[in-house]
């Protein structure tokens, strides 16, 4: 009987450390997110996908807590969320063009807003907002990001579209990224055969941020990475004259697919060997016609 009541009570104190492990993990989890915090000021931003982000969840600069989610709204007539960050008044000298990011903590972690340092003079202050942001990457974004696709901050504030004509686009998609000098300043909205013409239209949504980009600029699709996704690189030319909604890049280069890289490559190899051994017989025939030509005329 001893020994059943101390099996007995060894399984009860086992489930109660059980429960009291699962309570003290929840007000750990819950005490991150109702942390208290002291005069603070709000700040809004706007995303295109919060993910799963609540309220009174972390707002962190340079992984260092700051504030917390004040609220979360849909902006009406717009699929965009209004997000309310409450920030504490010590921080008061956040940049006005700095980038809010949705991130997440760990692999499976809770979302928080992360504010990255922009470069401007000018402070956000009480009631203004970040007009940079970029939201919760979907676990799709994030595995195309991992083989090269790299994504460009949600555009919120409006582009303008520009087409340009390619031979060939390779693997190049809708939603593929527009970049200029390695930053993505757009995606590609289209991507469509032209029967008549015979090559690829490809519409280009570009942020209106951008806007100074000169009409003789050329676009090229590159890849990321050796078997990355392909983006549509912007390379600006010198006219004074700027791109429009609209207009058409002239000036274009098509995808290079790995088949011709390989026969241009064994082919430059060929024939750099080829030419090597003719120019070594030419100068055998020329050396041998030198010796005859005398002989003959004497």
């Amino acid at each position: 009987m001893s020994q059943r009541k101390s099996y007995a009570v060894g399984t009860g104190l086992f489930i109660v450390l059980g429960f009291a492990a699962l309570a003290y993990l929840a007000t750990q989890t819950s005490s991150v997110a109702n942390r208290q915090q002291g005069a603070s000021y709000t700040v809004d931003a706007q995303f295109e996908n919060i993910g799963q982000l609540k309220e009174r969840a972390p707002v962190k600069i340079a992984g260092v807590r700051v504030g917390q989610v004040q609220s979360i709204a849909l902006e009406p007539g717009k699929a965009v969320a209004d997000v309310k960050l409450s920030i504490d008044k010590r921080y008061d000298t956040i940049p006005a063009d700095s980038v809010a990011t949705v991130f997440t903590s760990g692999l499976l972690g809770d979302q928080y807003v992360g504010i990255e340092y922009g470069h401007a003079r000018k402070y956000v202050g009480d009631g203004g907002k970040l007009a940079f942001t970029r939201s919760s990457a979907p676990l799709e974004e994030m595995l195309g990001k991992f083989f090269g696709a790299g994504g460009a901050a949600d555009n919120i504030g409006g582009t303008y579209q520009v087409t340009a004509r390619f031979t060939n686009v390779g693997t190049l998609s809708t939603g593929a990224p527009v970049k200029m000098a390695g930053v993505p300043i757009g995606q590609v909205v289209s991507v469509q055969a032209e029967p008549a013409k015979l090559d690829a239209l490809v519409t280009l949504a570009i942020d209106n941020r951008y806007n100074q980009i000169p009409d003789d600029s050329s676009a090229a699709v590159f890849t990321s990475g050796l078997i990355g996704s392909q983006y549509v690189a912007i390379q600006p030319g010198g006219s004074p004259e700027m791109l429009k909604n609209g207009d058409e890049m002239i000036l274009t280069q098509s995808a290079l697919q790995l088949e011709d890289l390989i026969g241009k490559f064994l082919v430059n190899g060929s024939g750099n060997s080829g030419n090597s051994g003719n120019s070594g017989n030419s100068g055998n025939k020329k050396d041998a016609g030198s010796s005859t030509t005398p002989a003959g005329k004497q």
